[in-house]
């Protein structure tokens, strides 16, 4: 594959890991303490979905940080100079963008939260 369509597949590549970063690794060790708490104790739960969280998360670090790696070589071979930014500190800064306002939009438009306490002390 050539480096001009390489460059592009990596930032998506490190886009994709970011939401997994911000989402999928917390959702997922969720799902996990769910089904550990219905069989063991609370603390059980989530002292496995701490120490699982921190392990994935140093697992998809890792896998970004050679994304970012591999993204920097391709354009230092094409000769484009270096930039006081590098893709992956664009593209995590904008998937955490992306994931607080997918939070916002599911907390108040589909979880039936309010904004604003209704019927307090009623």
């Amino acid at each position: 594959m050539s480096s001009a369509r390489a460059a592009p597949l990596l930032v998506a590549m490190m886009f994709a890991g970011s939401l997994a970063l911000w989402v999928g690794v917390p959702v997922a060790w969720l799902w996990v303490g769910s089904r550990i708490v219905e069989n063991h104790s609370m603390s059980t739960a989530i002292g496995a979905m701490m120490a699982g969280m921190v392990a994935s998360e140093g697992v998809v670090l890792a896998l970004l940080g050679r994304l970012g790696r591999l993204h920097a070589e391709i354009e230092e071979r094409r000769g484009i100079p270096e930039r006081e930014t590098t893709a992956l500190e664009l593209v995590l800064v904008s998937s955490a963008v992306v994931a607080v306002a997918g939070f916002f939009v599911w907390f108040f438009g589909f979880s039936g939260s309010s904004p604003i306490p209704l019927n307090i002390g009623y």
